[in-house]
């Protein structure tokens, strides 16, 4: 990487210039710029998969280590464990998780949910700038449809992305009828008409947020009405280990380890809905991350060994505001809600270089080739560009104290007040675009599996949306939540065990794979969390009890 613009100079330019910069002229191809800069792209980006239904497909190389992996657990390890049955399990406490548990336990089903960390503790709290969906007069389905599949280079399903759009003025409805809070344009009186925003790579203001901090509140209401729910019992620090199976390859639940008892318990379900998001905790291409602690691919991992068909395992979104500077809170996320008002990015020679609402691999990919040929901008070790806040502020004024309060607080932490200083930006590993491939119920491949949210591929092709994420979860949770609900009360037929695993492990071996690396990692390696080190120091007092706490 060449030589950045130290800080204090670039500082000097930035005030000196006093202005909003002329956007610079670029005459390189899009496809170009992503070929080149894009951390998807390049020389070692991608590796064939060994073994497994998608062997010999691309994927990203430390991904590929996760999904050659060996199981966690073998018999000995689950021998005179606890089983409890329920119609069905959801693994994973975020929105999807939340709202495919509702869903189920709305038509009568017997529901589990088990999360890795608390219920609500996920990637869905840190989505801040908002949800799409075509409720305006100046917009329509067919236009979300069109830019969805534009921004996702033509790779996503198009019936999954109809369908999600189509879902989407009734999810909004959903969700205030579940008590969440929306702006109001020109901060209106309760019922009044939704404030728009249009988010970058879309053709119409489609945006509709709380301030900047939307995934929040509605984690608010979907916690609240999963945890009052009679019908769904949540299981707290209760991460998956590994799936069960019966004789004819189904899913058939799943084994569970609870974090604070340091024992196993199989679930038998009639139907599994695994919620259990992305992979950013693995820092892939050495990259930071927005993602929350329990990002570690887990899903994929499991899903993958039971035998579902993965899609775009080379696919990730590196959102392109990721913060640069302390070093120390490297990776946090800075909205797209900021650029979507209207705060833009300058290099270190105080020039514009990038539309800031064209799609984010376009974004990020600009930043990375500034930051590499030199116009980045150096400080403390770390290189970036500027978000440049204080000009926004100038332009609206009150706009972060009044719709950016989450930008506010979080400058507070980097140490500067953003209204005079810009931040400085780099990007950030953000959203895993492909995942397992699913129907329009969100099942699998896998007979009994069903895969939502992040950890599911197809609805985003090859690049997301702002906003889709947080209307994929809903629409097809709770499409996936309803299906599973129609097994509940049928009768369990056959075996559950781990017998895929051993057929797994033969793979492997006849691969020339090695057995001792293990997975899923449940936490990032700075956790210093193994398994079977931690199921070794099991009080004996505990042995007995109900493994599962609400």
């Amino acid at each position: 990487m060449t030589a950045s613009i130290p800080y204090e100079q670039a500082r000097r330019s930035y005030h000196q210039a006093g202005g909003v910069p002329a956007l610079r002229s670029d005459p390189t191809p899009v496809a170009q710029l992503l070929k080149d800069w894009h951390p998807d792209h390049g020389q070692n980006a991608r590796i064939p998969l060994a073994v497994g239904v998608n062997q010999g497909d691309a994927c990203q190389p430390e991904l590929a280590q996760q999904l050659h992996a060996n199981s966690l657990i073998d018999d000995i390890d689950i021998a005179g464990a606890q089983m409890v049955t329920t119609d069905v399990l959801v693994i994973g406490g975020g929105g999807a998780g939340c709202a495919a548990a509702l869903a189920a336990a709305g038509q009568g089903a017997q529901v589990i949910l088990a999360t890795k960390l608390r219920l609500g503790d996920s990637n869905t709290v840190m989505a801040e700038g908002g949800i799409q969906a075509a409720v305006g007069a100046d917009d329509t389905p067919q236009l979300h449809f069109e830019d969805t599949l534009r921004a996702g280079h033509f790779c996503a399903d198009p019936e999954l992305v109809a369908q999600m759009v189509m879902d989407g003025p009734d999810v909004i409805r959903w969700l205030i009828q579940l008590g969440m809070m929306f702006d109001l344009a020109d901060g209106g009186p309760i019922g009044g008409k939704l404030l728009r925003k249009k988010p970058g790579g879309a053709s119409a203001a489609r945006i509709l947020s709380y301030r900047d901090y939307t995934g929040l509140e509605l984690m608010r209401v979907l916690r609240e009405a999963t945890d009052l729910h009679a019908g769904v019992s949540v299981w707290n620090r209760c991460p998956a280990v590994e799936l069960l199976s019966d004789e004819r390859g189904r899913c058939a639940g799943a084994v569970i380890y609870n974090l604070e008892w340091r024992s196993f318990v199989l679930v038998r379900a009639r139907s599994v809905i695994l919620a259990t998001g992305g992979a950013g905790r693995l820092h892939l291409n050495r990259f930071p991350t927005s993602n929350h602690y329990g990002a570690t691919a887990d899903g994929l991992v499991l899903a993958y060994r039971l035998g579902a068909r993965l899609r775009e395992l080379d696919s990730f979104q590196y959102h392109p505001t990721g913060i640069a500077y302390p070093p120390h809170l490297a990776g946090g996320l800075i909205s797209e809600a900021a650029r979507s008002a209207g705060a833009k990015l300058v290099n270190g020679l105080g020039e514009r270089f990038v539309d800031e609402l064209q799609p984010r691999d376009v974004v990020a990919s600009a930043i990375l080739r500034e930051c590499a040929q030199g116009r980045g901008i150096a400080r403390g070790g770390q290189v970036g560009v500027f978000l440049d806040t204080p000009a926004l502020e100038r332009e609206h004024p009150g706009i972060l104290e009044q719709r950016l309060v989450t930008l506010r607080h979080l400058a507070r932490k980097c140490g500067h007040d953003p209204a005079e200083e810009p931040f400085l930006v780099y990007p950030t590993l953000h959203y895993q675009n492909g995942g397992v491939a699913i129907d329009k119920h969100g099942a699998s491949s896998v007979a009994g599996l069903h895969c939502i949210g992040e950890l599911s591929g197809g609805i985003h092709g090859r690049n997301r949306l702002m906003g889709n994420a947080l209307l994929d979860i809903l629409s097809m949770g709770r499409r996936a939540g309803r299906k599973a609900a129609e097994s509940a009360g049928s009768a369990f037929t056959g075996r559950a065990g781990i017998g895929h695993v051993y057929a797994w492990q033969r793979a492997l071996m006849l691969a020339g794979l090695e057995l001792d690396r293990r997975a899923p990692r449940l936490f990032p390696d700075y956790a210093n969390f193994d398994l079977r080190a931690d199921a070794s120091m099991r009080p004996k007092a505990q042995a007995g009890r109900v493994a599962g706490v609400r």
